[in-house]
């Protein structure tokens, strides 16, 4: 075969006269990828308006690439839209975030086999739009006014679309798969829960450093004030007045019990009083969903957080107020509290207090001891920032990094979204005592005010930095998990 004239050099000759010789095998790959990079140059490679498929939108979720059925699909495309919007509706009811949603429909409709599928979500509300091609489109929207604790019902969901994805359920199977997860009772009945309520506020007074009398009367008023919140509830009182009256109520039964020396920790009494009226979980949806591109849910979730906070210092400042009217004494919010129990005694007591959490989230009797787990080390972490000095407002979010990374580990090998793990074990991070302190100097302290100001602001920023911190831990376990998102799925296909 003859050289090609561009495979060839020239090279002066001793009579004059040129000469060619051919290129060896490396120069004529450096002359190629010389070539290619020029040609990146000039030409650039996709175009940046060029579309991208919303089959896209599941990298890094559990239901990447999804089994897609192919033939016969489009006929019964409204059933698929509907179950779709069903499934959506559930998730948000239990407490998912818009991203979990949306990857979900997304791979749903991909793995029934519908395509030219637009998802579109908005704080209490689903739309879907299916618009094939040559085809009248259809457009569904779905709207979500309640919501529920139920983790072990979002745990059944999203098993169920892990078994859609890998391709061993049909859309018959999987409706009533769904139905089933909505109308199966929850794990824990009421007294349970009621009684997890108060078991995990007497635990949490102990860990901040109250007495064995100051656990027993958080352990008495949190029963009382669950059964409050509870028949509240049944009269349809509005969440936030619901909240108010719940935080009066433990701020005032605790002042009243310190006015009659029946206790001396007050302010600790408040805070397991309070902490489990936190709205954690919509926090750290609130937070995932502003991080993942949804602005409009997450400012209605953020919108719905506040108030909620609103109430609570609402019924901490109303206790305060009737407090100082009936001639009780002013309490020293200034105090500390030295550890009244061993580093291994109130390990124990954070696993039981987390485990506690999760009986009142219904979460599953498998997930109770692995979250348990991922709160203590959370824990470990809090206690080893603060030892190195990394301060009050870090070290939380440290913690709560570790928290979002095993319980994105943790829940996948246990087939359920991260979300029903984190959330509990974090629940210990947030800073009951400041935001307890900062609003007794708000309302009672009128000369330190802006001292109690302050104080909101930093228990605002430790809040946002736990949750912060939990959907950053979720992000970097992400690389970490693809193997076990691909063993879950292998599973499903071999039942």
């Amino acid at each position: 075969m003859k050289d090609r004239p561009e495979d060839r050099r020239t090279r002066p000759h001793t009579d004059g006269l040129p000469k060619t010789e051919p290129l060896s095998p490396s120069q004529l790959r450096q002359n190629a990828a010389a070539k290619r990079m020029l040609r990146r140059l000039v030409q650039g490679e996709n175009p940046p308006t060029a579309p991208l498929s919303i089959v896209d939108r599941l990298a890094g979720s559990p239901y990447a690439n999804p089994l897609i059925q192919v033939g016969g699909v489009d006929t019964s495309a409204r059933k698929t839209l509907d179950f779709s919007l069903h499934l959506a509706e559930t998730m948000f009811r239990y407490g998912a975030g818009a991203l979990e949603v949306e990857t979900s429909i997304i791979a749903v409709t991909a793995a029934l086999g519908l395509k030219n599928i637009e998802v579109d979500i908005t704080n209490q509300s689903v739309a879907l739009n299916y618009s094939p091609k040559d085809q009248t489109p259809i457009t569904l929207l779905r709207v979500v006014r309640s919501w529920t604790n139920n983790y072990a019902g979002l745990a059944k969901v999203h098993q169920l679309v892990t078994d859609i994805v890998a391709g061993g359920v049909g859309r018959d199977e999987a409706i009533r798969r769904l139905d089933e997860a909505i109308t199966s009772p929850k794990p824990f009945p009421r007294w349970m829960v009621t009684m997890a309520f108060g078991v995990f506020a007497a635990l949490y007074v102990g860990v901040l450093g109250g007495d064995p009398v100051s656990s027993a009367v958080a352990f008495v008023i949190n029963i009382g004030v669950s059964l409050l919140a509870r028949r509240l509830g049944r009269w349809r009182v509005p969440d936030f007045f619901t909240t108010a009256a719940c935080s009066f109520v433990v701020t005032f039964v605790a002042l009243l019990l310190w006015q009659f020396k029946l206790t001396s920790e007050p302010a600790i009494v408040v805070v397991g009083g309070i902490l489990l009226l936190l709205p954690t979980g919509r926090l750290v949806s609130s937070v995932q969903d502003a991080i993942n591109g949804f602005p409009v849910t997450a400012a209605g979730r953020f919108l719905s957080t506040i108030l909620t906070f609103g109430a609570l210092v609402a019924g901490i400042a109303a206790a305060f107020v009737l407090g100082s009217m009936t001639g009780m004494p002013k309490i020293d919010v200034t105090t500390t509290f030295a550890p009244a129990y061993d580093l291994w005694v109130l390990v124990i007591f954070i696993a039981v207090a987390v485990m506690a959490i999760g009986i009142t989230e219904q979460t599953t009797w498998k997930l109770l001891v692995p979250t348990a787990a991922v709160g203590m080390a959370g824990y470990l972490v809090l206690l080893g920032a603060e030892s190195l000095g990394i301060g009050d407002r870090f070290s939380p979010a440290l913690s709560a990094i570790v928290i979002g990374l095993l319980a994105r580990v943790v829940a996948l090998k246990m087939g359920a979204p991260q979300l029903v793990v984190a959330v509990p074990a974090a629940l210990i991070l947030l800073p009951g005592l400041t935001i307890f302190r900062s609003m007794y100097v708000l309302t009672i302290e009128e000369s330190e005010i802006l001292l109690g100001a302050g104080g909101m602001l930093n228990a605002g920023a430790i809040v946002l930095g736990a949750a912060a911190g939990i959907v950053l831990g979720d992000t970097l376990a992400r690389p970490l998990t693809r193997s076990l998102a691909s063993n879950e799925r292998r599973r499903a296909r071999r039942r």
